[in-house]
């Protein structure tokens, strides 16, 4: 492209960019100069600045995607993204929010600092990346760790670990083993919640439960067995089991109404419990932020009431 031709040819400067993406570096190369790149992004303009050195050929909002190419022509060639994106990109199903930060990381030798909408790590443990769509990510435990020593609250790196496990396929066994590769900044966390999903739970909702329980004095129940009648038929795979006295805890994924999916199935699993003489206490999520004295008398209560009584035959499946 000639000097002073390029705008004539919108077309082949977007060809020569990241859809859309492309760094003043590389428009002058192509004939655009500096100050002109950077008049160009001034409000009313038809481009505008994403990053340092880093423009979008077009106005408006961009894209996810854009965002991403942007980043990553800030950072350079040996940028991974880490975090919340990757993870996303690798199948955890969890929309962006707006203001929503990319986490990249870069050899720790480089200058290269955060700015804008990217968060820079700069480390010694670069990983080797996997690229899906052209796009170089940290492996999956890497990146929901790093997204996890971000998080200040026990909640959120709940949530996100356990979505990580059942989403993305990740054995827990292999956070641990990174967690403790990794640096400690940030670990104390997601060491946490690494413990409650060791002692079994799948989901948000069981590693509340399994903290809330903690409050009752009662034994540890183990978590997510079958439980067979003495004729050894099915009755359900309780969330927590106390086998001593039959008592079965149920925290169900959602505040259900008569009508919703799987209320069926809920009563049809409490009929079962009925039928084999089991003890159940049944919790919805909101119960366990809202109400946690609540729960744990009710979870006192039953228990007192189920060692009074004769146990019912009911046995744990080998």
């Amino acid at each position: 492209m000639g000097r002073h031709t390029w705008a004539r040819d919108a077309e082949e400067l977007f060809a020569a960019s990241r859809r859309g993406v492309i760094t003043v570096a590389h428009l002058e190369h192509l004939g655009v100069p500096q100050r002109t790149s950077y008049r160009r992004c001034r409000p009313g303009r038809p481009w505008q600045r994403l990053l340092p050195g880093v423009v979008l050929l077009r106005t408006g909002e961009p894209t996810r995607r854009q965002l991403i190419e942007g980043a990553l022509l800030y950072c350079g060639d040996q940028a991974v993204i880490t975090g919340l994106e990757s993870c996303r990109l690798q199948g955890l199903r969890r929309s962006a929010v707006p203001g929503e930060l990319l986490h990249l990381l870069l050899p720790a030798h480089l200058k290269t600092t955060s700015s804008g909408y990217v968060v820079v790590e700069r480390t010694t443990r670069m990983p080797d990346p996997v690229r899906i769509d052209g796009l170089p990510l940290a492996p999956a435990t890497r990146s929901v760790l790093d997204e996890c020593r971000r998080l200040t609250e026990l909640a959120s790196v709940r949530a996100l670990l356990a979505e990580a496990v059942q989403q993305l396929k990740i054995a827990p066994a292999d956070l641990s083993t990174e967690l403790e590769n990794g640096s400690t900044r940030g670990s104390a966390l997601p060491r946490a919640a690494l413990q409650e999903v060791a002692r079994g739970a799948r989901s948000v909702a069981e590693a509340e439960a399994m903290a809330l329980l903690r409050r009752t004095g009662l034994p540890d129940p183990v978590w997510n067995f079958t439980l067979r009648d003495d004729l050894g038929h099915y009755v359900a795979t309780p969330d927590a089991w106390w086998d001593e006295v039959a008592l079965a805890w149920e925290i169900d994924s959602y505040e259900f109404h008569f009508g919703q999916p799987g209320y069926a199935a809920t009563l049809a699993r409490n009929n079962r419990y009925a039928a084999a003489g089991v003890a159940v206490v049944q919790t919805v999520p909101s119960q366990l932020r809202i109400e946690p004295h609540t729960v744990v008398a009710q979870l006192v209560s039953a228990y007192r009431m189920a060692a009074a009584r004769p146990r019912p035959p009911v046995r744990l499946a080998s």
